[in-house]
């Protein structure tokens, strides 16, 4: 697998990453059933996603990087401040709905960045940036039905 391959597959990994490590934080603060059954949709969306990338990874012989503890702490301390004193349904679902977009930015300009990757990969990202605009579509639910 050439560089830019590895780049983008890593991309991938650490974008679904990110979006399970916030999710299994905020879900303890969740009262809303609903918005606490969409999290748990999504956190197996992302999973199944995490297993295709290091399914692809094992195939080619490559190691994916995980996201830095820093990064880890970072995101840790920023989902227990920010829950703080607001645990509301409405936060909860903003804070997400930002996770999200962050996650679709990102989305494309891996693509931006990585045209030359195979196709392979191009697709997975391509399937990735749906899934976020799914869920994106799914949680703004909840701040309309407030």
């Amino acid at each position: 697998m050439n560089e830019t391959d590895t780049l983008l597959l890593t991309s991938i990994y650490q974008n679904c990453k990110t979006a399970t490590q916030s999710i299994h934080d905020l879900m303890p603060r969740v009262l809303n059933v609903g918005l606490l059954q969409e999290l748990k949709s999504e956190y197996d969306n992302y999973i199944e996603f995490i297993e295709k990338c290091l399914d692809y990874a094992k195939q080619k012989g490559v190691c994916l990087n995980e996201n830095n503890i820093f990064e880890k702490m970072r995101l840790w301390f920023s989902v227990k401040f920010s829950t703080m004193f607001n645990k509301t349904t409405r936060h909860l679902t903003e804070m997400l709905l930002l996770g999200t977009v962050m996650g679709t930015t990102q989305c494309y300009k891996d693509l931006h960045d990585h045209k030359d990757a195979s196709k392979e990969i191009l697709q997975m990202c391509e399937e990735l940036l749906a899934l976020e605009e799914k869920h994106f579509n799914n949680l703004k639910i909840f701040l309309k039905n407030l």
